[in-house]
């Protein structure tokens, strides 16, 4: 029986089986990576054990409904809302500094902390539960990353002078107990599916094109200077133009 594989595999062309060899590999590479997926949600829903003894680690910079409005008929309003954009900035001092060069000297300047903004895939999500009311506080924007060539979008709260930053201490009162066996393993699969090659296989065959995304945000030709160059004469422009 292995005779007749072994003959049978021989006469494939050269292409076949280069074909077949890739298939396998891409198959070992879903194997693996469907397996790191398992891992890291294993790795995620560890309980956390209370400590004997907390400690303090630092301190926790965030957000709070100002005195004033929480005192309005809108406090609960804003109280409910800010739950869901707050954000946590973490520091060994009291003061929030990082490093600035100005003017060939090293300077320490305050970090900037704002509230978190809206993504599309939030906006309508049930589970991150914007009310009706709570999205007429929003303004949609767009931002273009000139280095992969795409707009993107999201929605930023108009009215930020209501929340405050407040600090406090940052105490620790549970941590994660370590498994070393999961993490030896979940660390090996990520550096072999962190590899370049492996990595483009991932994005080709396991998420696919985003052909939907690139047209969304295709550029516009006519708004294009090689286009204006190289493509269409001044006359089919300007007639391009008109009918426009």
């Amino acid at each position: 029986m292995e005779k007749d594989n072994l003959m049978f595999f021989r006469l494939r062309s050269l292409r076949s089986r280069k074909r077949i060899i890739r298939k396998d590999v891409e198959k070992q590479i879903r194997k693996k990576y469907k397996r790191s997926r398992e891992l890291w949600k294993l790795r995620r829903n560890i309980p956390l054990v209370p400590l004997e003894k907390p400690y303090q680690k630092g301190f926790v910079r965030f957000f709070v409904v100002r005195d004033d409005v929480q005192r309005s008929k809108d406090g609960n309003f804003f109280e409910e809302l800010l739950k869901k954009i707050n954000t946590e900035m973490y520091s060994e001092t009291r003061k929030f500094l990082k490093r600035k060069r100005k003017s060939g000297r090293r300077i320490y300047v305050e970090k900037e902390q704002k509230i978190a903004n809206v993504y599309p895939w939030e906006w309508n999500n049930p589970k991150f539960g914007l009310t009706e009311r709570e999205r007429q506080y929003f303004i949609k924007k767009e931002d273009y990353c000139p280095i992969r060539k795409s707009v993107k979008e999201y929605y930023e709260f108009i009215e930020p002078w209501r929340f405050v930053l407040r600090v406090k201490p940052n105490i620790i009162t549970h941590y994660k107990p370590l498994d070393s066996d999961l993490e030896r393993e979940y660390n090996r699969l990520e550096s072999y599916l962190n590899q370049n090659k492996v990595t483009g296989i991932i994005c080709k065959n396991i998420y696919g094109k985003s052909d939907k995304w690139r047209d969304k945000y295709k550029r516009d030709p006519l708004n294009s200077r090689k286009y204006f160059h190289y493509k269409r004469s001044a006359t089919e422009i300007a007639e391009m133009l008109i009918d426009k």
